[in-house]
């Protein structure tokens, strides 16, 4: 089930019979690198994390690649929603063999559609490591724009490196919508 798309990207439902492979991805040594986090996780304490994930508040959606023309599993994007203030955090996580064809952009743009036009946030943000230029170029074509930095608060290849913070207002989300159109 794809709940809205475009002809190269959908976002899906977050499914607990995909834990196996959202966990291999989370392995990857590069994305490890790109969240800052130094350390895997074993498949059996991921497998107890996706129950209380389908359970919580977070918007957590599948990202599906279309470019075969039937959907492949290709990553993970999650908003944190913070309901008292209408805004979400944005977290995404790409597989390797999705990453660099443009697919984080198109999945973090159909994000924003539906975070602006189905949930009404106002307002979403992210933290991203400085040296990620990647993926500060992806965020930035996808419509987030840069807000400020958290000074020496990540680490990049075992070097410390600030995080850059990063927010898309409802109000300049411009562009097409697949929910609106």
């Amino acid at each position: 089930m794809l709940w809205i798309g475009t002809d190269t990207c959908a976002l899906g439902p977050y499914r607990a019979d995909l834990v196996e492979t959202y966990w291999r991805w989370e392995q990857d040594p590069a994305l490890l690198v790109g969240y800052g986090r130094q350390q895997p996780v074993s498949l059996e304490a991921r497998t107890e994390g996706i129950a209380h994930q389908l359970r919580g508040d977070n918007i957590r959606f599948t990202v599906y690649d279309l470019a075969t023309g039937t959907p492949v599993p290709a990553g993970v994007a999650t908003l944190l929603p913070d309901a008292s203030v209408r805004t979400a955090e944005y977290v995404v996580m790409l597989a390797s063999e999705a990453r660099g064809r443009g697919l984080g952009t198109s999945a973090t743009r159909l994000v924003l559609d539906y975070a602006f036009h189905v949930t009404n946030l106002r307002m979403v943000w992210l933290k991203v490591l400085a040296p990620n230029k990647a993926a500060v170029r992806s965020y930035e074509k996808a419509g987030f724009r840069a807000a400020g930095a958290l000074r020496e608060a990540g680490y990049w290849l075992g070097g410390v490196c600030d995080e850059v913070l990063m927010d898309a207002l409802a109000s300049e989300f411009i562009g097409p919508s697949v929910i609106t159109a």
